[in-house]
């Protein structure tokens, strides 16, 4: 939701100066137009040719550019500007922005700024936990400034505290999300991710390749756009970032039942992205399974059936999203499964389509309803969860 927004980005003299590079990058790959304003000290850091190379525009200083009397104006960056971005933020800038210290070009652009105001303190963990600073840091948030907190860390004192700046990524994605579209406010969205184990033995299970990336990306979209997000994760490592996330970590195909059962009936859609374990051995062994034999034969019986149980449960208000992934037939079994488990939708992918699926960073999907299909290109899953999510909007 970046893209044709005016960002002004002041930086200031820190270290973590050198990482406004990365910053702008990703804000002019979002489609942002960039204005940096940079205090004297920022320039001992990093040097005004290397940002505006980054940005196609000169960089602002001083107040004035010229002998001449020319001069920039800080009141027009306050009007031209949709955000303003102080990244990285030391506490000295965050004294005067506190305060009102109009002693350079940023504090004055700052001072003059009509947008909303993003601040990514940098400075060493004692400074960030020192009384003066969050004294200045809750002043500014009365003011109605957006502080994105810095990292943890470890004090002198041995405890731990927080510092250093945020990564870029995680400063982009926060002003991203401030303008993403809400359009899923009050809306309870239940997701489930990632694989079940069904165990064998004390240490070894039935599983599969899931690595819950498309899960996880459907979740983080949601909240995005304003929903209550369930996620319901079966043993992954990645983590959530997006406030506004409820995780339940499970293990087994029951347990990821029952956590489903339980809260589908408080919302307003799931979409079931898990790829869960159709089959589970007949009995589990309490002890590690020596080998002894030539051979091991474990008998296997059918795990629940998630999507018929929620399909069964689903009201004429609710709505149901599945997944489907085929090897052959792939929409004649997606139609099939479509019908038998009501869904609203299905999201078809194929281990035909090369670096798709298990363990990849890109998709590609079908979305198959009654109405008909879609068919959509190869894609990060960051952006194929976008298209999910809008035709669960179309539906909703």
């Amino acid at each position: 939701m970046l893209e044709g927004k005016k960002i002004v980005l002041g930086i200031t003299g820190s270290i973590a100066a050198y990482k406004a590079c990365n910053i702008i990058r990703l804000l002019v790959k979002a489609g942002a137009e960039v204005q940096v304003v940079i205090t004297p000290a920022g320039k001992e850091f990093i040097t005004p040719i290397t940002l505006s190379a980054l940005t196609q525009k000169p960089v602002i200083s001083d107040f004035f550019s010229q002998r001449d009397g020319t001069w920039h104006s800080h009141v027009a960056l306050g009007l031209w500007a949709d955000a303003m971005l102080v990244a990285p933020c030391t506490a000295s800038t965050l004294g005067k922005m506190a305060h009102g210290v109009a002693d350079n070009m940023l504090i004055t652009t700052y001072l003059s700024m009509k947008a909303p105001v993003f601040i990514a303190p940098a400075m060493d963990l004692d400074m960030y936990a020192h009384p003066t600073t969050q004294q200045n840091l809750d002043t500014l948030r009365s003011f109605g400034n957006h502080i994105i907190e810095p990292q943890s860390g470890f004090l002198a004192s041995g405890l731990e505290g927080k510092g250093r700046m945020e990564e870029p990524e995680q400063i982009v994605a926060c002003i991203d999300d401030f303008f993403e579209k809400k359009d899923l406010q009050g809306k309870h969205i239940m997701i489930t991710a990632g694989p079940t184990y069904e165990k064998i033995d004390p240490v070894r299970f039935i599983g599969n390749y899931s690595s819950g990336k498309m899960g996880f990306a459907l979740a983080e979209e949601c909240a995005r756009r304003g929903a209550e997000v369930t996620l319901i994760a079966g043993p992954v490592v990645m983590q959530t970032r997006q406030k506004g996330i409820q995780r339940i970590d499970v293990e087994s195909c029951q347990q990821m039942y029952e956590a489903a059962v339980n809260t589908y009936p408080k919302c307003d859609a799931a979409i079931l992205c898990a790829a869960v374990a159709d089959f589970r051995p007949a009995e589990i062994a309490d002890r590690k399974i020596k080998r002894e034999s030539d051979d091991l034969i474990l008998r296997l019986v059918p795990t629940f059936d998630i999507a018929a149980k929620l399909g069964e449960m689903k009201s004429d208000s609710q709505r149901l999203v599945g997944f489907a992934l085929e090897t052959n037939d792939e929409e004649a079994n997606a139609e099939k499964k479509l019908a038998r488990k009501n869904f609203d939708f299905i999201v078809l992918n194929s281990l035909q389509n090369a670096g798709t699926c298990f363990r990849t960073d890109e998709n590609q999907i079908t979305i198959i309803s009654r109405k008909g299909k879609k068919e959509f290109d190869k894609k990060s899953k960051v952006k194929v969860a976008q298209d999910i999510i809008d035709e669960l909007l179309s539906v909703l």
